[in-house]
């Protein structure tokens, strides 16, 4: 059975992973007939959001703990993952991405990534197992992966011109479809950057998700 590493970022679309695109992502490995491994970073979270009100909270929530509540609890910290027990890796989207994966909603460009995730990438990479990121995660990616990649988020531009500005290559994707760099055995998708149905998400990380693990050895 394939063993995927799922990174998650917390739980909820404005300050975590993106529900729909991490439940999405464990469905889709399940009916493939591979082994989803959830991780997630064991730090505070930098930004809790009230999804009701939308509004910024004082909370104090734990990355891991929250993710903990997708994953069922069958989770571990993103410091004991390792590539060797892995076949590829799959990050889901949602704000956390850029809070917690990263602190580019803060620095942009600028910014860097969490040196666990940059870690588990580059060894990753270098033994030539497949990644797929989702959503708004694709921006990460220049930062793990020092070398241009073919990738997406959408269509939408400031993102997109941040992708270019840290030596990404943007390529504009409808959100059913998907962007492959075959070389580099990365998948991305637009998932909620576009999605306005759970049903739209679907279409892409079921692509994406059947990409990568066809390119697994």
């Amino acid at each position: 059975m394939k063993r995927v590493g799922v990174i998650l970022c917390g739980c909820g679309v404005n300050d975590g992973s993106e529900i729909h695109e991490a439940v999405l992502t464990l469905l889709a490995l399940d009916r493939a007939g591979a082994e989803a491994v959830c991780f997630a970073p064991n730090k505070f979270q930098s930004t809790v959001i009230n999804h009701l009100s939308g509004e910024e909270t004082h909370e104090r929530r734990n990355v891991l703990v929250e993710s903990a509540r997708i994953a069922r609890g069958h989770i571990s910290p993103l410091c004991d993952a390792r590539a060797d027990e892995l076949d590829a890796l799959i990050v889901p989207g949602g704000f956390g991405a850029v809070h917690h994966l990263s602190d580019l909603a803060l620095k942009g460009e600028q910014g860097d990534v969490d040196a666990d995730l940059r870690r588990l990438a580059r060894e990753i990479h270098k033994q030539a197992k497949p990644m797929g990121f989702i959503c708004i995660a694709p921006a990460l990616l220049p930062k793990l992966i020092d070398m241009p990649l073919r990738i997406t988020i959408g269509t939408d531009n400031d993102t997109a011109e941040m992708i270019e500005a840290m030596g990404g290559i943007h390529v504009t994707c409808p959100v059913e479809d998907i962007v492959v760099d075959a070389e580099n055995k990365v998948v991305t998708t637009p998932g909620y950057m576009l999605a306005t149905s759970i049903a739209e998400a679907a279409k892409g990380i079921d692509k994406l998700v059947a990409r990568v693990l066809d390119m697994t050895l």
